[in-house]
């Protein structure tokens, strides 16, 4: 007979779900330049404006707005920082492929568990273990190596991958379900995104209409594209152990990293080759402790997925 976990971790069904989930966010590089010529900060608007109402439709359908009616001051300025982040993140992406950093933001979610690790010593005290500290110690190793070869910092990548973990950590304490937290978040920030909107439009400058009825209806793709892969997951989480979700991740930055060397076309001179390497062998240290650690948890072994 086996156990609930061990029957989560056979659940095939949950597995496509976070396959499919990982897989449209890695081919969000093919997306974004689809609505050029769509500035950065008016594509990010749209992605605010059109997510919020998209989820506000499905928390309406879900019955689901009680937890935000009981949602205190203190929780309200939760939400709103984690908005900010992911407001930060979404926008920090969206540029980055505009101008081909593909590569770079791979490497920033690449480089996004590491820094959730850091994140959990810096801010909640946590104590590290020596495979955590040896992924962390390479993690930095690498962004040494990157910066010499490429004569700066790759900021892009680690701001990318700090906005990413602060969110995560934020969103932790925020007493919401993930539907309801992420449309609490669009909340507060649509109203921004409308005004900027409608700014753009009054002055000429924003490309919403006016460039035919494609490039609209891509604009409001910009909202079943960012929620489509969240819903996704949410209902990979419910159904599959999250340390499986935590090495099916990967294969996000590993699809951007592919769609950045192959399709784009961006240079891979040997220091960028050798920082990559060593963010994968922390990777690879990091997700053998991961799976020693929910194994010693749960009292049984995590079964392969693949």
């Amino acid at each position: 007979m086996t156990t609930g976990h061990d029957e989560k971790a056979l659940d095939r069904g949950g597995v496509a779900l976070g396959v499919g989930a990982y897989a449209l966010w890695g081919l969000f590089p093919a997306f974004w330049p689809l609505l050029d010529p769509a500035a950065p900060l008016e594509v990010l608007a749209h992605r605010i404006l059109w997510t919020t109402v998209l989820m506000t439709v499905v928390l309406t359908l879900l019955r689901g707005w009680a937890p935000l009616r009981g949602l205190g001051l203190r929780g309200w300025l939760t939400v709103a920082a984690a908005a900010v982040f992911i407001a930060v993140n979404w926008g920090l992406f969206i540029y980055g492929v505009s101008v081909d950093l593909v590569v770079e933001a791979a490497l920033g979610y690449y480089m996004t568990p590491l820094v959730s690790v850091l994140l959990g010593v810096l801010v909640l005290r946590e104590r590290l273990g020596v495979l955590q500290w040896t992924a962390l110690a390479l993690g930095a190793a690498a962004v040494l190596v990157i910066s010499i070869g490429n004569g700066t910092v790759p900021w892009l990548s680690m701001v990318l991958a700090a906005s990413f973990g602060l969110y995560g950590l934020i969103k932790a304490t925020v007493p919401l379900p993930a539907t309801t937290s992420l449309t609490a978040e669009g909340i507060v920030l649509f109203p921004l995104a409308g005004i900027y909107i409608l700014v753009l439009q009054l002055t000429g400058d924003g490309t919403f209409v006016g460039l035919g009825p494609w490039h609209l209806l891509l604009m409001l793709s910009a909202g079943p594209a960012t929620a489509l892969p969240l819903l996704l997951y949410g209902m990979s989480a419910r159904r599959i152990p999250l340390s499986v979700l935590g090495v099916l991740m990967y294969l996000n930055p590993t699809l951007q990293f592919l769609w950045g060397v192959l399709v784009v076309g961006q240079d891979m001179p040997p220091a960028r080759w050798v920082g990559f390497g060593l963010i994968w062998v922390a990777l690879a240290v990091f997700t053998v402790d991961l799976l020693r650690r929910t194994r010693r948890s749960d009292g049984q072994p995590v079964r392969s997925t693949v």
